[in-house]
């Protein structure tokens, strides 16, 4: 299986449980891994038709986090999303998405979750 990624995909959201947390957007880093349709032959023709295109994926995970319809609290939420998305409207067969925030909790550098979602071909 052919597997495209984003790494390092920062954005700025409201999250947490909270009170505090949930005062002003907090940076997140969303890192994907994005299993590609069996037959994907965008190496072979250079065309983005034949694969999933990263800079709109990239767009509608933006949008939707920024916009959700009701807030989201837990990191383990922004994932379930992420996955959604990618999966339902993108078509990928699996993906794996990992949602980290940074120095929330006095002695850890980071915290986060990683999920993966669907069947590697």
């Amino acid at each position: 299986m052919d597997t495209l990624f984003l790494r390092d995909f920062r954005l700025e959201l409201i999250i947490g449980i909270y009170e505090w947390e949930r005062k002003v957007p907090q940076p997140v880093r969303l890192d994907l891994e994005i299993g590609l349709p069996d037959g994907s032959r965008a190496g072979g023709t250079d065309d983005v038709a034949d694969t999933i295109d990263y800079g709109v994926v990239a767009m509608r995970v933006k949008d939707y986090l920024h916009n959700a319809p009701q807030p989201i609290t837990l990191v383990e939420s922004v994932a379930e999303h992420v996955a959604a998305i990618v999966r339902d409207e993108f078509g990928a067969p699996w993906v794996k998405v990992s949602v980290t925030k940074f120095a929330i909790v006095p002695g850890i550098k980071e915290l986060g979750i990683t999920i993966e979602r669907g069947t590697r071909l």
